[in-house]
């Protein structure tokens, strides 16, 4: 079957190669993969500038939904035909402190699909059974690629951040995460400002498509000063750094109220200065948040099957598998919102 593979270490070494078609171990599925979402992180992945770790040679993609076409011997929860998506923490070690306590996102020894362990650029991809998810049959399969991102955006503003009704969030990027996090910032009765950059034009129309109150182009507006007057001088009560830009996040500790929450949730990619001391003279509150746990999921697929979360409206273009590289293209220059692959066979 074709794939995309991470074949070398460094920067591109990315290509569609002819691998062999996985077979489930007894505690595995094989799932027919129906469609796979193109994350930033897989352009990350592309230039080899992130610190999760990568085992190439890999077939790449996280982000998934399909049909179960074949189970292992020692599952008994799934059945062939069954409509999956799946979680992303392929491999972890079930010992350790964080993997005992539930937060196995936070495994030292986690292995990722898609970046160790082959992912869903496939037209296959085995999974471990018990990180799979039933698909709500109100959810189509591209809708329900998204499922995984929609897990992120949960696990960093439903379980790693106290928002509450009449809270005043400022979300930074309205790519897919951030637009993610900002209907459960509204679901949560919360006041949103989004914030982009010229060339997210297109995004902001669309943050406030799904209610955002606000949206501030920051090329072309004092994001401070909007954000001071928008609160009465008092700041943000929450900031949520989405983009993975220095500049967003030094705005995100100017931009807060005394005692007000920061989440980390975008990727930056590499060093930066910033004044961790206002951290201290604020008394800011500040968490990260990487990929996702059950918990996650669950609050996620219950969303998506009630119609409270919109995912599809996020999908600009859906590509065949054999043009990875065009998707990956109009990623890096912003081209669109979520570009979703359909494997051929």
């Amino acid at each position: 079957m074709k794939a995309v593979v991470k074949y070398a270490p460094g920067p591109g070494h990315v290509e569609l190669r002819e691998v062999a078609e996985p077979s489930p171990g007894p505690e595995q599925v094989k799932v027919a993969v129906k469609a796979a979402g193109v994350c930033a992180s897989d352009l990350h992945i592309y230039h080899d500038d992130i610190q999760i770790p990568v085992r190439p040679p890999v077939v790449m993609g996280h982000e998934f939904a399909g049909v179960i076409a074949e189970i292992g011997d020692a599952v008994h929860s799934f059945s062939v035909g069954d409509r999956v998506t799946c979680e992303t923490s392929a491999v972890t070690c079930d010992q350790c402190l964080q993997c005992r306590m539930g937060a196995y996102n936070m495994c030292a020894d986690r292995q990722v699909l898609g970046y160790a362990v082959d992912g869903c650029f496939a037209p296959y991809c085995v999974v471990n059974a018990r990180r799979v998810h039933l698909l709500p049959d109100n959810v189509d399969f591209v809708a329900g690629a998204l499922s995984e991102p929609l897990a992120c955006a949960v696990h960093a503003v439903v379980e790693n951040t106290r928002v509450r009704a009449g809270d005043v969030v400022v979300i930074a990027g309205p790519g897919p995460i951030g637009l993610l996090c900002l209907q459960l910032v509204k679901a949560a009765g919360a006041y949103a400002i989004v914030g982009g950059t010229a060339r997210d034009g297109e995004r902001l129309r669309v943050a406030c498509q799904l209610g955002a109150d606000r949206t501030i182009d920051v090329e072309k507006e004092n994001a401070l000063q909007q954000i001071v007057e928008e609160t009465g001088g008092r700041g943000a009560d929450i900031f949520l750094e989405c983009s993975g830009a220095p500049a967003a996040a030094r705005l995100g500790l100017a931009a807060l109220r005394r005692r007000g929450q920061y989440t980390q949730i975008g990727l930056f990619g590499q060093p930066f200065e910033l004044d961790f001391s206002l951290i201290a003279y604020k008394e800011i509150q500040v968490c990260g948040a990487l990929g996702q746990t059950w918990s996650a999921w669950q609050r996620g697929l219950a969303l998506l099957a009630r119609g409270e979360v919109d995912t599809r409206t996020l999908v600009t273009h859906v590509l065949p598998l054999t043009q990875w590289r065009e998707a990956f293209d109009m990623l890096e220059e912003n081209r669109g919102l979520k570009i979703v692959l359909e494997p051929t066979g």
